[in-house]
């Protein structure tokens, strides 16, 4: 179930952030309009597992650990390098109707709509995973692709 919270107000509830570190995040979030997630991890104020568990409150998707997960990297063939290499969006299932795609960043609307868009006619849906998690699996594909 989606929250109408701010994911700054979910970390704070959870004990995760100090409204101190809340407020020194936010302020830099002005200066440099990056993701606030994206400031805390890089502070180490919280991990991206705790932060990927926030973001599925705030937006509704489902968590994945794509570390125990057998993704065929054959569908990578099948979208744009932009879209897998720059914004870290990967799919990891497709069937007859459907392509489920792993994201880090649900606020990042532009790599949702490329992804929808470069998925034809099928259904999206996205899953949410680390962007270490991610890395590893483009890696992986670069290793495959490009050995």
């Amino acid at each position: 179930m989606r929250s109408s919270k701010k994911i700054g107000e979910i970390l704070v509830s959870k004990g995760l952030i100090t409204e101190e570190v809340l407020n020194l995040t936010l302020k830099e979030q002005k200066n440099t309009g990056e993701f606030l997630g994206e400031i805390l991890l890089r502070h180490n104020y919280i991990n991206d597992k705790d932060l990927i568990k926030v973001l599925s409150e705030q937006f509704g998707f489902p968590v994945i650990d794509l570390e125990n997960k057998y993704i065929d990297i054959n569908l990578f063939d099948n979208f744009s390098k932009n879209l897998i290499f720059d914004y870290y969006v990967i799919p990891i299932k497709k069937d007859d109707f459907s392509i489920v795609f792993a994201i880090h960043n649900p606020l990042d609307a532009w790599a949702m709509q490329k992804a929808q868009e470069e998925a034809g006619g099928f259904k999206v849906k996205f899953v949410l995973a680390t962007k270490k998690e991610i890395e590893k699996v483009i890696d992986r594909y670069k290793k495959y692709k490009f050995k």
